[in-house]
């Protein structure tokens, strides 16, 4: 797809619609791209935390003695100095309820332990010192002195009431014993159906692994009693409120900043622990301070992703009418619940879990427990890849077991274009959406006739060939409020001020084509602001697929807003009412006439005025709260074709096809962009990675070296095409697409392998399957979990 380059175009207006570059690939691609870590302070000092390397114990005595006596050594604290200062507990967003009525069990936790240690890496204490040499030297000195209790690592093995229970006050270490649906319903459905097909399926846990490490650089204004911190993240108000609240400030007294951020999909949103002992230090001490994880350390301490275990089953009739789904098993929460973590195996499944289909009912009860592993929390999708997973997963075994074509299957139960604003079995309302007719471009641009003509060179080769389809609907942007704010400076520029925040996804050229579309102004004169908490009136940041659902809403009510301004100012100039003025392509006019201004000229009459009449606006400037439109729900369907090699295991995606409904495409070049990389996340838990911890809890896969992420050479092209049906919920048509790859991809590459597998008596095999894995299923000849 080609790409139109605004630095050659200067006076070109880049609209909604084209395949803009983004603006700051020049700059990224040159190495003048500013992360957190190139900030450095003058009298900058270094943080260094000290981590469990025990996965479970009561935590006896830290001695520090040695460690202070290193040269360059500042201060070491530690869990009780961290206790005494009275800062509070790493909170749990999701208030969910128990199935009887009860709250969720959240333990309190602190940002550095006192007591016992829960995981490998979590926090004992922070050094500082001049240099990181010194630091990491005095943190070698120190004597940490744990007795270690058993370890549960295993989900199935979590809730026995033999086995370690991690808290007092939490009984077989259930956080939450979650329940959703009408249990009599379903059941009665079950015992109606004429089939019914149940999986084990495993949501295998993954380390998320972004490009940049989590680093964080603040400093302490004593005179105005406030911290500065510069960090990645996916949102710097959202940030500043929540190390407010582990700080117990206001949070005025918080100004988080962020440059460019080099990935987070999901994990770097929260609040984390080592923020409070970072900024005790530097108010203690009176200097800036950089903490920056190493890669073995984000192994340990970075929230992880997924992990859960469940049984799935699916109730149909004799034609193949889907009459339930229903789920039951568990959710891995780590060792404490995260912000995010409780919701994403239990609602996000509910809301997710329908798609694209008529199923009139369905039942999810997940019990989310504790292990001594990483806290998980949000991973690209969080609950929409599981729920459309399960869903297609369970489909594909039940045109296996039953007899059914599995592309009839599903298009018999596809919710057809007349029957939408449909209400799902979610509870959720379906606004749009032709899936009949993306099911079918889908096919076609496959080219499904022509895959028994490929499955025999395969065989001809040596390899088995397999064809794997998966439909998918996700739930995006979930209501809230964002921010948007237009300023207009004397050189003509445009400062779009909003609070998502860009960490990938190109948010300045796809934002700037809203605003030049809608103002009528040069692309190239548009700017930017997300990342300084100080700007934003709110902001609700970037995640769930968000961004241009809220931040364009929130353009569309600013631009009307200077808009009306304008009319007014244009209406005095002209000594008219501005009823009398229209507004088009960035000019003023008298209806009906040729006196006309330019919104430059506008800006420029107002910065020469020195008294305007009462009731004038002074600027075009404005900056407002605006609501964020109803969920929308991006759709569409991919299509793997696998070969696997019989004699290793080895699986590789030789085609891949994606239809997908993203409603209106701003910039179509980002967006199938974004496709090929959640497409490329979801090859990697589909086939590669692996997380693994020990008895002990120990994390076998802790490096690069152990832990397999995709490579480039495991991925061919990928075809696209988009088949956009507009989301009637908000004013420019759009939908979410930054997860849509992933929850796609998981699906469509396990049904391509079963489908493979299936002449050798495999029918199911979980992920990741990986050559061992695969070539085990293939000894078997059986399902292996």
């Amino acid at each position: 797809m080609g790409l139109l380059d605004p630095t050659k175009h200067p006076t070109e207006k880049f609209g909604v619609g084209q395949s803009v570059m983004r603006t700051e690939d020049p700059r990224l691609l040159t190495g003048r791209g500013r992360y957190a870590d190139d900030d450095q302070p003058a009298d900058c000092a270094y943080g260094l935390m000290v981590r469990s390397g025990y996965a479970h114990g009561d935590v006896r005595a830290l001695d520090c003695s040695a460690a202070l006596e290193v040269p360059g050594v500042l201060a070491i604290y530690t869990g009780q100095d961290i206790r005494a200062a009275g800062y509070g507990s790493i909170p749990c967003a999701a208030k969910l309820t128990n199935r009887d009525g009860s709250p969720i069990i959240v333990p309190e936790r602190y940002a550095l332990a006192t007591d016992r240690v829960r995981h490998v890496g979590e926090g004992l204490a922070f050094v500082v010192a001049e240099t990181l040499a010194a630091a990491k030297e005095a943190a070698d000195l120190i004597v940490v002195d744990i007795d270690p209790l058993p370890a549960v690592t295993d989900i199935d093995k979590a809730s026995a009431p033999e086995g370690p229970q991690l808290f007092d006050e939490m009984p077989n270490n259930v956080s939450l014993d979650w329940h959703h649906g009408d249990t009599a319903a379903v059941e009665r459905a079950f015992g109606a159906a004429a089939h019914v097909t149940k999986l084990h399926l495993i949501n295998n846990r993954v380390v998320v692994v972004s490009l940049e490490p989590r680093v964080a650089v603040a400093s302490y204004d004593a005179p105005e009693e406030k911290f500065t911190v510069r960090a990645g993240c996916q949102g710097t108000f959202g940030l500043h409120n929540g190390i407010a609240g582990l700080m117990k400030l206001p949070p005025e007294k918080i100004r988080v900043l962020a440059d460019d951020v080099g990935g987070s999909f999901g994990m770097k949103a929260p609040a984390y622990p080592e923020y409070v002992p970072l900024l005790h230090a530097v108010r203690e001490l009176g200097r800036p301070i950089k903490w920056a994880a190493e890669r073995t350390e984000s192994f340990v301490s970075d929230y992880q992703g997924r992990d859960g275990s469940v049984y799935a089953e699916l109730a149909l009739d004799t034609d193949g009418t889907f009459l339930a789904i229903r789920v039951e098993g568990f959710a891995n929460l780590g060792a404490y619940p995260s912000a995010f973590g409780p919701a994403i195996q239990t609602v996000n499944i509910v809301k997710n879990m329908p798609s694209m289909y008529r199923t009139p009912l369905i039942e999810v009860a997940v019990k989310c427990v504790v292990t001594n592993t990483v806290p998980t929390h949000a991973y690209r999708g969080a609950g929409r890849p599981e729920g459309n997973y399960y869903m297609e997963r369970l489909i594909d075994a039940a045109a296996a077991e039953h007899g059914f074509d599995p592309v009839e299957l599903r298009r018999r139960n596809l919710i057809p274009p007349a029957a939408i604003p449909f209400e799902a079995a979610s509870g959720l309302t379906y606004d749009s959406g032709d899936f009949p007719a993306l099911l079918d471009k889908t096919l076609d641009l496959a080219d499904r006739d022509g895959f028994a003509v490929r499955r025999t060179d395969s065989e001809a080769r040596g390899k088995l060939r397999g064809f794997g389809l998966a439909c998918y609907l996700e739930v995006t942007a979930p209501p809230g409020k964002e921010m948007g704010g237009l300023e207009f400076g004397e050189d003509g520029s445009i400062t779009l001020v909003t609070g998502t925040l860009d960490y990938g996804q190109g948010h300045a050229s796809t934002f700037a084509q809203i605003v030049a579309e809608r103002l009528g102004v040069p692309f190239n004169r548009i700017r930017l602001v997300q990342g300084d908490s100080d700007r934003l009136l709110i902001g609700g940041g970037t995640g769930g697929s968000r961004s241009v659902m809220a931040t364009g809403t929130a353009i569309v009510g600013a631009v009307e807003k200077v808009v009306e301004r304008g009319r007014a100012i244009a209406g005095h100039i002209f000594e008219t009412a501005m009823e009398d003025i229209v507004f088009e392509a960035g000019v003023f006019t008298v209806a009906g006439t040729d006196r006309q201004m330019s919104l430059d000229d506008v800006c420029g009459w107002l910065r020469e005025q020195r008294e305007l009449p009462k009731g004038l606006p002074a600027s075009l400037d404005v900056a407002d709260i605006y609501d964020t439109p109803p969920s929308s729900f991006p759709n569409g369907c991919h299509v793997a074709e696998v070969e696997v090699d019989p004699d290793t295991g080895e699986v590789t995606l030789d085609r891949y096809s994606v239809v997908d409904d993203f409603g209106v495409l701003i910039n179509p070049a980002l967006v199938e962009g974004q496709v090929h990389g959640g497409v490329v996340q979801g090859l990697g838990q589909a086939l590669t990675e692996r997380t693994v911890y020990d008895a002990d809890g120990q994390l076998l896969s802790g490096s690069l070296m152990d832990y397999a992420l995709p490579r480039a050479d495991q991925v061919g092209a990928f075809d696209f095409v988009s088949h956009p049906v507009p989301a009637r919920t908000n004013p420019l048509g759009v939908k979410g697409c930054g997860e849509a790859g992933v929850t796609g991809a998981l699906p469509a590459i396990m049904n391509a392998v079963v489908d493979a597998l299936a002449d050798r008596g495999v029918v199911h095999i979980n992920m990741p399957a990986t050559p061992q894995s695969v070539w085990q299923a293939l000894q078997r000849g059986t399902s292996v979990e």
